[in-house]
């Protein structure tokens, strides 16, 4: 990659030296309209109901165009709060607090926002696609600008003060097309390699279903099961209800006081976010005291528990603790089932993973219309069960059977980090001058 012909210190620590003939500018100097939006009164029909005109919350920021709202208001909650206005196509939007604080968008569609989102509109010295690539460049510094405790705040003040490169505006327009030409063929890249994980994913799928349904003796005689969406089953089999082959099913609460009792350090409180089909995740796990521990002791963990999500978008989510845990509790959103010595804990997961498991999931939702599971309809699971000895081998042949994909999904993430991270270091050397592209 080429470079400028000369540099000089930007006085920017996190911009560090920038071409020569570049110069830097408060984001104010650079739009002529910098301003937010609001919530109008929830409780209002009028300013929702039938609403035609967009309203942009900052979940809708993708980091890329915005195309869309998830929500309308009416022409009367624009009337009627002074403080809305609608901001014009080609807009950046950028996320001031909550769980997506400094996400961006560019505008596609004219819109009003809420009180969360601040927009810079009506561009005086930037190239808008260069501007958004030169802030999401500044994410971090933008953030760490941030003040606040639970929930972290970027003020419009903030924002207006922000300082920012500012390359020639034919510059800018050469560096914007090359940034959207290179960063769409690592995006396509990308989802091609999500697409070969979700490949892989449902070939591990089929291979636990074929197991944990018919076995692993291709010449197994069959029989009917007696469920019809289960089918047929090895003649020896047996279908268990699952409350007569567990001691327990039941779940956690949250403690009183909720989040504010959380410790750095502690006991886990495993929640819906930690558990995965494919481990107990504990990167973001919270933690509670010894003392809250012991108060909640009928949703302790111990080693063989099953670990199911039975609420939310991660319902059906589930996994085993092993005896590397230790100590651990669970709250409300995760159910504990506890295999009986008839059951390998392992086993017991493979088939909630699977097909059996997974469709008895969705039966139970769109059967009641719940939008989470209770322990009877748990308790009343169907569960093919097969010896000790025999359960061992189907977890046994599915673990030999698997580790290939295993392996293979590791690669491809890793190698979606590695174009993540080179995106990510490509836009921020391109916008700061440190690779010439004109």
């Amino acid at each position: 990659m080429k470079r400028y012909d000369s540099y000089k210190d930007s006085g920017i620590e996190w911009l560090g030296e920038i071409p020569n003939h570049w110069e830097v500018k408060r984001l104010s100097w650079c739009f002529g309209l910098i301003g937010s939006g609001t919530t109008p009164k929830a409780d209002n029909d009028e300013y929702y109901s039938d609403g035609k005109l967009n309203w942009l919350l900052t979940g809708d920021l993708n980091d890329g165009e915005v195309w869309e709202t998830s929500k309308k208001i009416t022409q009367k909650a624009l009337d009627d709060y002074s403080i809305l206005k609608e901001y014009p196509e080609n807009s950046l939007v950028i996320a001031m607090y909550g769980a997506t604080i400094g996400k961006l968008g560019l505008l596609k569609l004219q819109t009003t926002v809420n009180q969360a989102c601040c927009v810079l509109a009506k561009p005086t010295h930037l190239n808008n696609t260069f501007a958004f690539y030169s802030l999401l460049a500044a994410r971090i510094e933008i953030i760490n600008m941030s003040y606040g405790g639970g929930q972290p705040n970027i003020s419009q003040e903030l924002i207006k003060s922000f300082r920012t490169p500012i390359p020639t505006l034919a510059e800018q327009t050469a560096i914007a097309s090359f940034l959207d030409r290179k960063t769409t063929e690592i995006d396509q890249l990308i989802a091609n390699k999500k697409r070969l994980i979700e490949l892989y994913e449902e070939e591990k799928t089929a291979i636990i279903n074929q197991a944990v349904t018919k076995g692993i003796d291709p010449d197994v005689k069959l029989k009917d099961s007696g469920i019809e969406w289960l089918g047929e089953i090895p003649e020896h089999w047996e279908v268990k209800r699952l409350k007569h082959i567990v001691s327990k099913v039941g779940s956690g609460i949250t403690p009183s006081g909720g989040a504010a009792v959380y410790q750095q350090s502690g006991i886990p409180l495993l929640r819906s976010q930690n558990i995965h089909f494919e481990g107990i995740k504990l990167d973001d796990v919270a933690y509670i005291s010894e003392e809250i521990h012991e108060g909640m002791n009928n949703s302790k963990v111990i080693s063989g528990d099953v670990l199911l999500n039975i609420t939310g978008a991660s319902i059906g989510r589930v996994y085993f603790v092993n005896e590397t845990l230790g100590d651990a509790n669970v709250n409300q959103h995760v159910c504990i089932i506890r295999p009986r010595k008839n059951i390998l804990s392992k086993y017991l997961y493979l088939i909630f993973r699977s097909n059996i498991g997974q469709e008895q999931i969705r039966r139970e939702q769109t059967g009641s219309g719940r939008e989470g599971l209770n322990f009877e309809s748990i308790k009343n699971f169907f569960i093919p069960l097969v010896d000790l000895t025999e359960q061992n081998a189907i977890i046994n042949y599915i673990d030999e059977k698997c580790s290939y994909f295993d392996t293979q999904i590791s690669k491809t993430k890793k190698l979606i980090d590695l174009l993540t991270e080179y995106r990510t270091t490509l836009i921020s050397e391109v916008v700061t001058g440190k690779i010439k592209v004109v």
